[in-house]
């Protein structure tokens, strides 16, 4: 398993200090105070820097969209990860207007994409299994992904933000046997319309997932990636693991980013000490599993896109507040230059 190493608390209270003592009220910022303080635990520097960013986007299809779970064919899933490499997604235009970079990695997609500058093959497998009948994954490809993910997020050198987000459709219902597996959380309350179910659609998913859920009742993380997990979660989860343990602050976008979250943490709890949660989507559960992670969400906008769209609206924060601890005279400097 990967190393993370804890943050260190005298450091934190140095960062604080130093905070506290910028030209300003100690406070006036309110939470922007606390992302410049933990950016500075995650790269264990008094200077933090949060310059270049990188949306991943981990892309897998689901065995489980053959009980009709989503409103949407599987076959949405490869028609949008071309989408994301001709530039013309949202999670595009998103990355485009701050200035971030966009990898696409196929961790499991139905089929294989020719070489592009911005896609990675990366696939276990081409879709998961049908997890309504059986495992989605094997216990092995559960740790491929998961060591696979690692790697790419250990190899991003350079970028000092790493932003989770995904495509693949039936994700959703992956994500809520997930957060139902590892928080104990009533399913109903897990199980939400995905990309806009109606409510016999709705219905339907929560009786097929019910269904799922009751044929493989895990509570263990590995064994609820491998019941129920996509590909693009685990390797997801996988690669939180990996930039945490090289001190890289990590975006998480929303329901499915937040599930891969879950999962990384109940295998190593540290991971959260890297992780800043973008926000609150508007798919029903998310508060719940944010809750169950004791996590603050930066923005509530009401999206429940996915892609990494709210991971990439939370990055402007994290450059603005380790600007603080670089750009900010100190009040002390204030007080000298004008006596």
């Amino acid at each position: 398993m990967t190393t993370i190493a804890p943050t260190d608390p005298k450091l934190g209270i140095k960062l604080r200090a130093a905070v506290d003592g910028l030209a300003k009220p100690p406070g006036a910022l309110g939470r922007v105070e606390d992302i410049a303080v933990r950016l500075g635990l995650i790269q264990n520097t008094l200077k933090p820097t949060a310059r270049r960013a990188r949306l991943m986007v981990f892309a897998g299809d689901h065995g489980l969209t053959a009980e009709g779970v989503s409103r949407y064919p599987a076959a949405v899933t490869l028609a949008m990860v071309q989408t994301f490499l001709a530039g013309r997604a949202s999670a595009n235009a998103f990355a485009n207007a701050v200035d971030a970079d966009i990898q696409v990695i196929d961790a499991g997609i139905a089929q294989a994409l020719p070489d592009h500058p911005n896609y990675v093959q990366a696939a276990l497998r081409r879709g998961t299994r049908n997890a309504a009948v059986e495992p989605a994954l094997t216990g092995d490809e559960v740790q491929t992904a998961l060591s696979r993910g690692a790697a790419l997020a250990q190899e991003a050198k350079g970028f000092d933000i790493l932003v989770m987000g995904e495509m693949g459709i039936g994700n959703t219902a992956s994500a809520a046997l997930l957060m139902h597996a590892l928080t104990g959380i009533p399913l109903h309350l897990c199980v939400g319309r995905g990309a806009g179910q109606d409510d016999a659609g709705l219905a339907h998913k929560l009786a097929v997932l019910q269904r799922t859920a009751a044929r493989a009742p895990v509570k263990d993380p590995l064994a609820a990636l491998s019941e129920f997990g996509g590909c693009e979660i685990a390797m997801m989860a996988g690669a939180m693991l990996g930039a945490a343990s090289v001190r890289r602050a990590v975006i998480v976008d929303g329901f499915i980013s937040t599930a891969a979250a879950l999962a990384a943490a109940r295998l190593t709890p540290a991971v959260l000490d890297y992780c800043f949660f973008a926000h609150r989507s508007a798919e029903s559960g998310h508060g719940l599993m944010l809750d169950a992670l004791q996590a603050k969400p930066l923005l509530e906008l009401d999206m429940r896109l996915g892609e990494g769209t709210g991971g990439l609206l939370a990055v402007p924060l994290l450059r603005a507040a380790a600007r603080l601890l670089s750009d900010v005279i100190s009040l002390e400097e204030v007080l000298k230059s004008g006596s």
